[in-house]
This record gives C-alpha cells, structure tokens and sequence, in this order.
C-alpha cells in the first residue's frame, strides 16, 4: 500500500507541474506573453530564418501560437495525471488575448523594433 500512496503522490507532482509548466505556457496568464511565450517564439523564429530565409515573421506567430497550443495541451494532460475533477477554461477570452499578443508581434514587427538578430543596425 505505501507505494501506492507514493505513486499516487508522485502522480500528483507530475501532473500538477505540468499543469503549471502548461498554465505558464497559455494564454491564461496573459502577464507572461511577454516574459515566456514571445522569446520563445523568437527563438523559434531565428531558428526557422536560419533554415529558410525570409519567413522570419510568419515563424514567429507560428511559434507563438505553438506555444500557446503546447501550454493548454500541458494544462489538460497534467490535470487529467494530477485527477482533479473540474477545470473551467474561457476559450474565447484566452483566444482573444492571444489575438491580441499576435497583433502586438505584427506592429512590433512593422515598426522595424522586432527583427532577425543580424538585422539590427546599432
């Protein structure tokens, strides 16, 4: 019996860290985007660039949006491990906000502050 109570307390650790990891990911704390979710689409972005040239942009919101994706996937697999009985999600809110953060990429991006890293001229 102790071990199943050690599984069943492991289980919970697991789940509920990626449940965290995931939350941090989504667009549901809309406070991190711009600490979390854009520099990793950054990343992603001078990545893609590095490969294909000229899709700088379009792999950023991509990468953005990956990130997004990856955190509500992160959320309900946790919760689902972790055995909690409830999760409310405001789809249409989060999607908002996340449309939000993309038009903030795009000016960013349009106003020549958000480029490649060797397209800056300082």
């Amino acid at each position: 019996m102790a071990y199943n109570g050690k599984m069943s307390t492991m289980k919970r650790i697991y789940g509920g860290t990626l449940t965290v990891v995931g939350y941090l990911l989504s667009p549901l704390s809309w406070w991190n985007d711009l600490f979390i979710n854009i520099p990793l689409a950054y990343l992603f972005a001078c990545l893609v660039r590095f490969v294909i040239n000229g899709y700088f942009l379009p792999s950023m919101v991509v990468g953005y949006w990956i990130t997004n994706i990856a955190g509500f996937i992160m959320m309900h697999v946790g919760i689902k491990i972790a055995a909690l009985k409830e999760a409310k999600i405001e789809y249409v809110k989060d999607f908002l906000i996340s449309l939000v953060y993309t038009a903030l990429m795009l000016g960013l991006y349009y106003l020549g502050w958000l480029k490649f890293p060797t397209d800056y001229h300082f």
